[in-house]
């Protein structure tokens, strides 16, 4: 039976009489690709972000583009995504067994939550019964994703505008602990920071890297990415650095962090008979 339905129409068990073995057949998929590399972990993480915060978690980032649409994917902040094949072979795998039954969005929620669980984070029930968008423009993509440049206020007000809060902020940038991050990202802040070919003066000149312990990096000034050293610039954003920064506030971390990304999924979604079940992610029926 179905568990616990909520507002937005999505339910833990969606698919426990259509497909009930579904969430273990994402789960052994995505353990082959995971266990293999490791850095697609976070990959898959932030293809779940940058679905979510574009038109709503649809699954439009995975569309291709046409000959007449440039898609999500092939905009600017998208060409560095990387596990499109996960999604794919996930997809292949949950077809043979259920056709035409598990669509692409909620099996991008399912490969995001495996994967960090998979690399030691936590685990946590899906809300699952998104269908899949036929829209996706990378125009789109450049209008909502936030830039790793945004400061403080402007992160709080793009999360606002996708209906979570700015503790979701502060927990969902915890994800950048299993990250890394391309070159154009930060070196802005590394080489010409004011135009004046300058280092920007909040940035610790020993930070080279992530470390598995974030909120004690951005606390020591070692967030490698403005938005996350942007963190200790609010009250709330910085009170939460602080307290998962000491030993004693790391236990609810996983917590919050499932919380955070069980709202992130639900931002826009797609029910009932909107949309359609994609027989292939990268293309409309």
């Amino acid at each position: 039976m179905r568990e616990k339905v909520n507002a937005r129409g999505l339910s833990v068990g969606f698919y426990s009489e259509t497909c009930p073995s579904v969430e273990a057949i994402v789960h052994e998929t995505t353990a082959k690709f995971v266990f293999r590399a490791p850095s697609l972990a976070p990959a898959l993480l932030r293809m779940h972000f940058h679905d979510c915060f574009v038109r709503g978690c649809d699954g439009s980032v995975l569309l291709n583009s046409t000959a007449n649409n440039r898609a999500e994917r092939d905009s600017f902040p998208n060409q560095s995504l990387r596990g499109f094949q996960v999604i794919d072979a996930v997809k292949s795998a949950v077809e043979k067994k259920c056709p035409g039954r598990v669509s692409c969005a909620d099996i991008i929620a399912l490969v995001a939550r495996d994967a960090v669980s998979l690399v030691k984070g936590p685990r946590w029930k899906v809300p699952l019964g998104r269908r899949d968008g036929n829209v996706s423009m990378a125009s789109e993509a450049l209008a909502n994703l936030p830039p790793p440049s945004f400061n403080v206020t402007q992160l709080i007000a793009s999360f606002a505008a996708k209906g979570l809060s700015v503790k979701d902020l502060a927990v969902l940038s915890g994800g950048h602990t299993i990250g890394v991050s391309h070159c154009f990202s930060f070196s802005n802040r590394l080489y010409n920071f004011t135009g004046k070919k300058d280092v920007d003066p909040s940035m610790d000149p020993n930070s080279q890297s992530f470390d598995v312990d974030y909120y004690t990096l951005v606390r020591k000034r070692r967030g490698l990415l403005q938005s996350d050293a942007a963190l200790l610039n609010d009250n709330a954003t910085s009170a939460y650095v602080d307290l998962h920064a000491t030993a004693s506030g790391k236990s609810s971390f996983f917590q919050d962090f499932a919380a955070s990304m069980v709202r992130m999924g639900q931002i826009g979604v797609l029910t009932g008979t909107t949309g359609q079940i994609r027989n292939i992610c990268s293309v409309v029926n």
